[in-house]
């Protein structure tokens, strides 16, 4: 009984120490010229879905959730936005060339339809986040036109 005291006052105390080594959050007050919701003619209900769905990970500006600042979970979820955005940011689409805007839509209507986007970890707390049948339709019908449209 006494190693599993010391053994759980060792992992609070380690729990303590590592709340002092914080993240570098993912936010910005600015919108850049080259964001995908400015640079396209994009509907108000799918700038909505991307707004909840995709862009607290592929953007410059995440809107960080009150747990957000409890470690381990901030290293977590930091992890998830930095590959997130290394992999698309929407933030600099109109920085990309046609071909690679191209392989970009192509991904984002793939992944839509195979379920793999959003993270089912993300749309676990985020309800909202979860595309249903039609809104999934709907996008992806508008990321074909997109692609097809450069």
């Amino acid at each position: 009984m006494k190693a599993v005291k010391i053994i759980a006052w060792i992992a609070l105390i380690a729990f303590v120490v590592i709340q002092f080594f914080p993240v570098d959050y993912n936010q910005s007050e600015t919108v850049p010229d080259t964001d995908f919701m400015l640079v396209n003619d994009v509907p108000s209900d799918i700038q909505n879905k991307l707004q909840v769905s995709c862009y607290d990970c592929h953007s410059n500006n995440t809107q960080y959730p009150w747990y957000s600042k409890v470690q381990p979970i901030a290293w977590f979820l930091e992890g998830h936005i930095k590959e997130g955005k290394a992999e698309l940011n929407f933030n600099e689409w109109d920085s990309l060339s046609s071909r690679r805007k191209a392989s970009k839509l192509r991904s984002i209507v793939k992944q839509i339809e195979n379920g793999e986007m959003p993270l089912a970890s993300y749309t676990l707390i985020h309800k909202e986040a979860t595309f249903s049948e039609k809104e999934a339709q709907r996008v992806v019908k508008y990321m074909e036109n997109l692609k097809d449209s450069l």
